[in-house]
């Protein structure tokens, strides 16, 4: 379950701004009901999409024995 700000304080922020972890759980989120955005929800998912590819993906630089390389949002 996601446990972070919601998306009325994060539409008031810039996505620089916003946490790996609200980045990738909005964009799931978001990807999942692309054929229902309609341009503004499509516009929201775009700047997320570019915000993540702007940091270098998702992916956490290194490993250890308590966390994966992927970044979670539970």
């Amino acid at each position: 379950m996601y446990v972070g700000r919601d998306m009325t304080e994060l539409s008031m922020m810039k996505k620089t701004d916003w946490e790996d972890s609200e980045l990738a759980y909005f964009h799931h989120s978001l990807q999942q009901m692309v054929p229902y955005l309609n341009e503004e929800g499509q516009s929201i998912h775009k700047e997320i999409v570019q915000e993540i590819e702007s940091r270098g993906g998702l992916k956490r630089q290194e490993a250890d024995y308590t966390h994966g390389t992927e970044t979670t949002y539970d």
